[in-house]
């Protein structure tokens, strides 16, 4: 396929255009043309590089990529060897971020209820959702649940009453400050990738339930099910690998 034909058809399934987002979305370093191996992760790390040039990829596709609003505008240190790496090898880089939490499909914050058979009740933020579990459970067991389908044990606070869990709220990644507007909506718990120290005492104080289950584990689905829609819809030969991160 061609580079800019893939980034296009991407674009168009996850509403690119319609996000205001910290980071370019889309192809962010160009390199050959036509692409038959795609190799996808969470984070553009030199780990990722270093297996996409050994296994001769010609395309990466991430969630967090370069160039971010607030960061050095210098080509140095670690973000010189990432491009060196990248350039030298004619590797294509993409990367799509909020339009990949936000997708109601393929986006993280979909994949995350249905892992943890939430059902969907619609959105608090654009980056919210909430939603219902048919049986209402403790804390303790959905603690067993993110662990078994993240594979990472969450950080788990309990409420004050450890009242069992209906109404819940998520959202993937770097979200905790949006408890602050899940929890006027009545739920009962809330799960996101970080945590803030003032956020124990706004969720006990609330009387909810808090799960920080790791930024990059909630973000694993999206990048995951963006991959098997392009190998179910075009035939790509495409591959993801998970780096180990354990923030």
């Amino acid at each position: 396929m061609n580079n800019l034909l893939l980034e296009n058809i991407i674009n168009k399934k996850l509403n690119t255009h319609l996000f205001q987002d910290s980071i370019p979305n889309g192809l962010q370093v160009e390199g050959k043309s036509k692409i038959h191996k795609i190799l996808c992760g969470v984070t553009a790390c030199q780990k990722l590089l270093d297996i996409a040039v050994i296994d001769h990829y010609d395309a990466i596709i991430v969630h967090h990529g370069y160039f971010w609003d607030n960061e050095n505008k210098t080509i140095r240190g670690i973000k010189r060897n990432r491009l060196k790496t990248i350039l030298l090898n004619d590797i294509n880089l993409y990367s799509w971020h909020l339009p990949l939490d936000a997708h109601k499909t393929l986006g993280n914050n979909a994949r995350i209820a249905y892992e943890l058979n939430i059902q969907i009740c619609g959105n608090i933020t654009t980056f919210v959702m909430w939603g219902n579990f048919c049986t209402p459970m403790y804390g303790n067991d959905l603690v067993k649940q993110i662990t078994l389908k993240f594979n990472r044990i969450p950080l788990y606070l309990p409420s004050k009453t450890n009242q069992k869990i209906k109404k819940i709220a998520w959202c993937s990644g770097k979200g905790q400050s949006f408890i602050y507007q899940a929890v006027d909506y009545g739920i009962d718990a809330f799960i996101t990738g970080e945590v803030s120290e003032e956020t124990f005492h706004f969720a006990y104080e609330n009387n909810i339930h808090f799960f920080s289950a790791g930024h990059h584990a909630t973000e694993c689905f999206g990048i995951q099910e963006l991959g098997l829609w392009l190998q179910k819809n075009y035939n790509l030969n495409i591959k993801f690998i998970n780096i180990f991160n354990p923030i």
